[in-house]
């Protein structure tokens, strides 16, 4: 079984059945799986075939869902990017990467017209229409553009469904993701047609994810967590997709209710914004039974003001793009734990190790490591990077964790954020619990810089409710919750602090302001 073959599979048991709600608009199993055929065969057709690479530069849309499942319906293998990064971005990952073939938003179509001779290895650029003057302008391209620029309305509409599956391998990569490259250039996880289909199976499994839920979608779908927890594990059991094109609170808010929502995943950044929005209220969450965090620490002062206010448990996870990316997620069944990210999910294994790989005693910090079916084959034309991340069958997350005695994981903060004063060790993490805790914070981040006398100080960046409040008052609050040397020296104030596409806080950015 497959995810491509999954479908397929609901499609004909189900064929009225929705597979996804957008813009309005609801779309069918069969008629999903009609254009997936579809739009695969057109691929077939300029030149697509097992093994190449598709390059994707797609937010949440339909264009995005049918472009990857065709994709994998071919055997090849998909690499979403990230459609808002700058060019240079973009043109190291379609390099590294060897596409073939880009599939893009129409809004991107001066960057095609630019890069088109630029990428000898792209062959073709399909454009998704989303505009109404896509056309026109697709039209008015130079003959010489027009061989390569192609439009997806088009292939879709002009091709006969006649592509039967191709057979894959469990180890032929099904997608590349790459990683956010906050240290050097992105790395592309290589992720096979096993690691993905035993993630979506495993925690649709744990999560009890079912044909009857109805699923936002507002993550960005070219993210890992979004493509594992709100696309395809809805998908393989034939859930409902709600697609958000873009994440807002009030998008967000109107969709749950109209749809009656039953599943919502988001980053704590999202979190934060549903929380802080003034006119959200506990009968617009009404309908969930369940919330999942993702991404990053959730805080847990946040964590609890959320739930107080809409009255709907969040269950917190952890993932990475290396791991497909699920690894752990609190049990529905058994106690939340506040802090955690729970325990192993069904067929992987975590465990907390040292710097010679020995597993350490319970309730010690150490490495998290992590092993299974959905644990990436390797980086794409990186061999030694990859030696170093898999080490004996084992995935080395770079995070810093601990376990209890009931087989919860803890995040502690990421190996290389940890700040180190005096000789003392101050997580990053443990900080923006407490920060977080003000009320009138919205938002918190804390980093380590050069200090001459301790090696490092504590800063903390906040963005703040209460425009009275000064350095003062949250130097006292900190020196009552932390230990001397943990109580950030001095504290920034910003209106808001920088995130990448998923929310995530950028502590790297807020370091390099203070170079």
């Amino acid at each position: 079984m497959s995810l491509v073959s999954r479908v397929q599979q609901i499609a004909r048991e189900h064929p009225e059945k929705v597979a996804y709600h957008f813009m309005g608009k609801d779309t069918s199993y069969a008629e999903f799986e009609q254009s997936v055929e579809k739009f695969a065969t057109a691929l077939k057709s300029i030149g697509i075939e097992k093994g190449d690479h598709v390059g994707f530069l797609l937010g949440n849309s339909p264009h995005f869902l049918i472009s990857l499942y065709a994709t994998m319906r071919l055997g090849a293998t998909a690499v979403p990017i990230n459609p808002i990064y700058t060019p240079d971005e973009i043109s190291y990952i379609v390099k590294n990467s060897d596409a073939k073939a880009i599939i893009a938003l129409d809004a991107l179509l001066p960057l095609v017209e630019k890069a088109a001779g630029v990428f000898t290895s792209v062959e073709n650029y399909i454009i998704c229409e989303t505009q109404p003057d896509t056309a026109d302008k697709l039209r008015a391209l130079p003959d010489a553009l027009k061989t390569k620029v192609k439009s997806f309305t088009l292939l879709l509409s002009d091709t006969s469904p006649d592509s039967a599956p191709v057979e894959v391998s469990e180890d032929d990569n099904a997608v590349i993701l790459y990683t956010s490259g906050t240290t050097g250039q992105p790395k592309g996880a290589m992720l096979t047609y096993s690691n993905i289909y035993s993630n979506a199976r495993d925690v649709a499994e744990y999560l009890s994810i079912n044909t009857n839920d109805r699923v936002i979608t507002a993550l960005p779908v070219f993210h890992v967590f979004a493509l594992t927890v709100v696309v395809n594990a809805p998908l393989l059991v034939g859930a409902t997709l709600l697609l958000v094109p873009r994440f807002s609170p009030q998008d967000v808010f109107d969709i749950a209710k109209e749809h009656k929502a039953t599943v919502f995943a988001g980053v704590p950044t999202m979190y934060n914004f549903l929380y802080q929005y003034p006119n959200g209220n506990v009968e617009d969450f009404s309908t969930l039974r369940l919330a999942i965090s993702g991404g990053s620490s959730l805080p847990v002062a946040l964590l609890h003001n959320f739930e107080e206010k809409f009255k709907v448990r969040i269950s917190e996870g952890y993932g990475l793009s290396e791991a497909s990316p699920v690894t752990c997620f609190n049990p529905l069944d058994r106690d939340r734990k506040p802090g955690s990210i729970g325990t192993n999910i069904v067929n992987v294994e975590n465990k907390v190790v040292n710097e010679l790989g020995e597993e350490v005693p319970i309730g010690k910090v150490g490495e998290l490591v992590v092993r299974g079916p959905n644990v990436m084959k390797g980086y794409y034309k990186m061999p030694e990077e990859t030696e170093y991340a898999i080490r004996n069958g084992w995935l080395y997350t770079g995070d810093l964790a601990r376990q209890d005695e009931e087989g919860y994981f803890y995040i502690v903060d990421r190996k290389k954020d940890m700040i180190i004063v005096g000789g003392y060790n101050v997580y990053p993490r443990e900080v923006e619990e407490v920060l977080f805790g003000h009320p009138s914070i919205v938002e918190a981040a804390v980093v380590g810089v050069p200090d001459p006398t301790f090696g490092e100080e504590v800063l903390a960046f906040v963005v703040k409710k209460d425009p009275s409040l000064t350095e003062a008052q949250l130097h006292d609050y900190c020196s009552e919750k932390l230990a001397k040397y943990k109580v950030p020296k001095r504290f920034e104030f910003l209106e808001e602090l920088p995130k990448n596409t998923t929310g995530k806080i950028l502590r790297r950015s807020l370091k390099k302001q203070t170079v």
